[in-house]
């Protein structure tokens, strides 16, 4: 739902430029109590992995396909507020390098798909979540809110475009029509976001923000009083950095971006789908880097697919987990170093 240059008008092009910059400024200060030494690198991983899945349309109707907008599934894992800051680089990293969304949309998608899709989609997680606390609820509210997420985006795009399109639209019409396919799209969305949540919850539930809380694990204690986790219990959580885990996920992600993402859907995707079919697709106007080789995932320069894929996931890795590593809230021990260093 990467949403082109030329769709909004200027008023509504600035106007979500600036909630997005708002958006973003509360995050990062947000952000800080989320992340730290051990969840920082995560986060990282998390902005590499959804780059990486985005990557790999799937098809959901005749000549219609879908992509993972990634903002549930980032909150639950990150936290809310790196979650849109998770996007965001996701975002900035697609358009200036991949001609992907439009540099004059980019208020508009990181409104869109960082903001709504992350506040809707946590706010439905913790819903659920506060009523029913095990691991199998927090895999059910996984896929529920990354499916209601998707369609409450698009409406919100389609409340947008009425508000400020450059084209006439019947707002039922299409609100009908992109409600419909992003419904589809959202259980496609709900899959992968409750089978990435199901899959670290079982390697590393502690590495998984929105499963904190959950029952700690049994405690034996010895002969000499002294506690002893019980044996397959993972250590206590503040202990815990993510270790392999990191290079693991680096590996998946660098996988689905330079060998799956060979065989994605080539059909528009739902937002494309419903322009065409409703008559403002003319409006999109070409993108200022198009020309660039990574433009279109190298199409514009004939570099592989699976080669820029690779690119993207080693760049939106390198800008999220420095921007992540600077944000985090630092401990004691780092201040100490530096004041030694210095």
């Amino acid at each position: 739902m990467h949403v082109p240059d030329g769709f909004f008008n200027v008023a509504v092009s600035l106007s979500a430029g600036v909630v997005a910059a708002a958006g973003v400024a509360v995050c990062l200060r947000g952000a800080r109590r989320e992340l730290d030494d051990r969840t920082a690198p995560m986060a990282g991983l998390v902005a590499a992995f959804i780059f990486a899945v985005q990557m790999l349309n799937f098809p959901v109707a005749a000549g219609t396909s879908g992509h993972l907008l990634g903002g549930a599934l980032a909150a639950i894992l990150v936290g809310p507020y790196t979650a849109v800051l998770c996007v965001a680089v996701v975002l900035l990293v697609q358009g200036f390098f991949f001609a992907d969304g439009g540099l004059t949309a980019l208020g508009v998608n990181i409104t869109l798909m960082g903001v709504v899709a992350v506040v809707v989609g946590w706010t439905v997680f913790r819903l659920i979540t506060r009523a029913v606390r095990n691991r199998g609820a927090v895999v059910a509210a996984s896929f529920v809110a990354a499916l209601v997420s998707v369609p409450a985006t698009a409406l919100a795009f389609t409340l947008l475009f009425w508000i400020g399109g450059t084209a006439p639209i019947e707002v039922g019409t299409v609100a009908a029509a992109m409600g419909g396919v992003h419904v589809l799209i959202g259980i496609g969305e709900g899959l992968i976001t409750a089978v990435t949540v199901s899959t670290v919850l079982a390697i590393r539930p502690d590495l998984v923000y929105g499963a904190r809380g959950l029952a700690a694990p049994l405690v034996l204690r010895g002969a000499d009083g002294e506690a002893v986790v019980a044996q397959g219990a993972p250590a206590p959580a503040a202990a815990r950095r993510p270790g392999w885990f990191l290079p693991a996920g680096i590996v998946v992600a660098a996988l689905l971006a330079g060998i799956v993402s060979f065989y994605a859907s080539s059909s528009p995707d739902g937002l494309e789908r419903v322009a065409e079919d409703k008559g403002f697709i003319s409006q999109a106007s070409d993108h200022a880097l198009g020309e660039q080789p990574l433009a279109d995932y190298g199409d514009a320069g004939g570099i592989p697919v699976g080669v820029a894929g690779l690119i993207g996931v080693g760049v939106t890795l390198a800008v999220g987990g420095g921007l992540f590593f600077a944000v985090r809230r630092r401990t004691k021990d780092d201040t100490a170093k530096d004041e030694v260093s210095a």
